[in-house]
């Protein structure tokens, strides 16, 4: 697994979008008394503790979908791949929707996720088909939450160490797999000062400062042993081309937890340095 830096580009996926409109390794398993502590756990408690208990899961799949509406219209990005939550490294590929007329295709993203950066590849704009975008996360206005398509997972479980005010809706069941229903309301402030590394502090104070809104409304659906399974955040975001906030809807499913893998970070060579064009 190689970590390199390379240049910083400035880009934003989702406002492209926007402009078309206009126990695996932890060793633990269901049931036992961690799950029946678990299930005992206030609240605002259980849903604090997800990303602790996913970095103790090691990995996983996860499949993402971004909702964005603007001026009564809905487009939707969505992207599946995998991550290590211990590494804070993933890989996700990205699908783009078309343009209103349908007659343009996006080729797929693929998207790399690394402490405080997001490489991107097959990006357009002027960048060529071999070369990788590097954006560095906290000098993006939303802390890369809505930009990329794709809600970082962890990160998108790090917003809910923010929590104010959760409410425990009861069972439901996602994939075939039962979970609790938790429905509350996220401090990104609060979330910034709660995070386990000054990258994330960075990139959720990021968000806090540049979001319409910094209280986020969320859905957290939790299985036996606390992991996520699903997680829905309503995000307000002002994209800089419409008079009003778009709203944006992400949501991520995690799954086959302890899945391996691999993620090479692109060499400095394989970075695009010149001008990327405005979408």
């Amino acid at each position: 697994m190689v970590v390199q830096h390379g240049q910083v580009g400035r880009v934003v996926v989702a406002a492209a979008a926007v402009a078309v409109l206009v126990c695996a390794t932890a060793g633990c398993s269901g049931g036992g008394a961690a799950a029946d502590s678990r299930r005992a756990a206030h609240p605002v408690d259980a849903v604090r503790d997800a990303a602790r208990v996913l970095v103790g899961q090691g990995s996983s799949r996860a499949s993402t979908a971004m909702e964005m509406a603007a001026g009564g219209t809905r487009v939707t990005i969505r992207g599946e791949g995998v991550y290590d939550y211990r590494a804070r490294l993933g890989r996700l590929r990205v699908v783009l929707p078309p343009d209103p007329a349908g007659t343009e295709e996006h080729r797929p993203i693929t998207e790399l996720l690394a402490p405080g950066a997001l490489y991107m590849k097959n990006r357009g704009a002027g960048v060529p088909v071999d070369k990788w975008v590097r954006v560095d996360t906290a000098s993006l206005s939303d802390g890369n939450l809505v930009t990329g398509g794709a809600t970082d997972p962890l990160t998108a479980a790090q917003i809910l160490a923010g929590a104010r005010r959760v409410a425990y809706l009861g069972e439901a069941v996602v994939a075939g797999t039962p979970v609790r229903h938790y429905r509350g309301v996220a401090d990104l402030v609060r979330a910034a000062r709660a995070a386990d590394s000054g990258t994330q502090a960075r990139v959720l104070a990021a968000a806090a400062h540049g979001l319409s809104v910094q209280r986020v409304p969320f859905d957290a659906y939790l299985d036996d042993d606390g992991r996520i399974r699903k997680l829905r955040h309503r995000f307000s975001y002002d994209n800089g081309r419409t008079d009003r906030p778009v709203a944006v809807t992400s949501v991520t499913l995690l799954y086959d937890f302890g899945a391996p893998v691999v993620v090479r970070l692109p060499d400095p060579q394989d970075i695009y340095a010149g001008k990327i064009a405005e979408s």
